[in-house]
């Protein structure tokens, strides 16, 4: 997947009007996953990606490994993106869907390995909701009530 690729695809998920705005989300969410997360794991993480967003999670973060929870988290998205907390969540839940059906499935389980998901710790599972829905598609076909219906099977 190219950059022009991955941009319009968080354009088209997260229903943005400008591709800019898709550039601001995926920069908000992959520089602040690459402040909380050892450079190592950073590098790891967007191995995969395109270089443009590569550099996101690595270059362009000067301090790796900080200690923050999952609200100081959105709270930083969504000062980048300049949106609201709600919003800012899942904005970075569909792009981290995205990055994780480009990612190998290690590189993936080392991130969330990397994010403490207990309830009472942290709670950066919420970060993987779309993910552990089955992905962005399952994921907005279950909020619309979607899928198979009973007695239509």
């Amino acid at each position: 997947m190219n950059f022009d690729e991955f941009t319009g695809q968080v354009q088209h998920r997260l229903e943005l009007a400008e591709t800019g705005e898709a550039v601001r989300a995926i920069r908000a969410t992959l520089s602040n996953l690459g402040r909380r997360i050892p450079e190592g794991n950073a590098e790891d993480l967007a191995a995969s990606l395109p270089m443009e967003i590569k550099w996101y999670a690595t270059g362009a973060v000067p301090d790796h490994g900080q200690r923050f929870d999952w609200s100081t988290f959105v709270e930083r998205v969504a000062d980048v993106e300049g949106i609201d907390r709600s919003e800012a969540a899942y904005h970075a839940q569909v792009i981290v869907d995205l990055v994780a059906s480009v990612v190998p499935p290690s590189d993936l389980q080392q991130l969330r390995d990397q994010l403490p998901e207990d309830e009472d710790d942290e709670n950066w599972g919420k970060l993987f909701e779309v993910v552990d829905a089955g992905g962005w598609g399952e994921a907005q076909e279950a909020q619309a009530g979607g899928g198979p219906q009973p007695g239509n099977e």
